[in-house]
């Protein structure tokens, strides 16, 4: 693993690009804001506890996909039932991913990482698994341009520690390439099923 560029260039380079997008995207970002509060309610950011860098947990900040939408007994619906067409529209151009800037900013993420999970997988991860949290998690990673959510857990955590060992300049460019080729395709924008455990698939 290049050591420089691991702990010195690429957080660095994080950063420069982070601030770099908050302030052209801005505008855009103003945009969906105000959509969001429009057609999904309020608040307008979703935020979440996940697993950092050797497991730490942090805040995600993501634009809201859902609204509040109860059931007769005043129970919230499902997630399906909640994810509006323009949440869906947010989550197959990964723009709800935008505010995830700020994690990266704050040096919580990194653009190019194993995805951040659920608190609740940690205890199911094995010891090989374990080691995607060895680097910052990112805004795409290696498992994201090789099929996203429509590649099993296991091969996902496969491409994660792959990463982990072989982390590079080029190789997070040709991560950052392909990422803006499957964003217009819209690969792998599906819903990804549960972790269950390696030993419970």
């Amino acid at each position: 693993m290049n050591i420089t560029y691991r702990f010195y260039i690429k957080p660095l380079l994080d950063r420069f690009f982070a601030i770099s997008l908050l302030i052209c995207l801005s505008p855009l970002v103003l945009i969906l804001a105000f959509l969001i509060r429009c057609l999904n309610g309020s608040p307008i950011l979703f935020k979440q506890a996940r697993p950092g860098f050797k497991e730490k947990i942090f805040t995600i900040y993501k634009f809201r996909t859902m609204n509040d939408k109860k059931d007769c007994e005043g129970k919230p619906l499902s997630d399906i039932e909640r994810t509006t067409r323009f949440g869906k529209f947010l989550r197959a151009t990964s723009l709800d991913e935008l505010p995830e800037l700020l994690n990266i900013l704050k040096g919580e993420m990194s653009f190019v990482g194993p995805r951040p999970l659920l608190v609740k997988y940690l205890p199911l991860y094995d010891d090989v698994q374990k080691r995607r949290h060895s680097v910052k998690p990112g805004l795409t990673g290696l498992a994201q341009i090789n099929g996203r959510n429509d590649i099993s857990w296991e091969k996902r955590f496969e491409y994660d520690v792959f990463y982990v060992d072989n982390l590079s300049f080029k190789m997070d460019l040709k991560i950052v390439l392909r990422t803006f080729l499957n964003i217009v395709s819209g690969d792998g924008a599906n819903e990804s099923e549960t972790f269950l455990g390696s030993a419970k698939k």
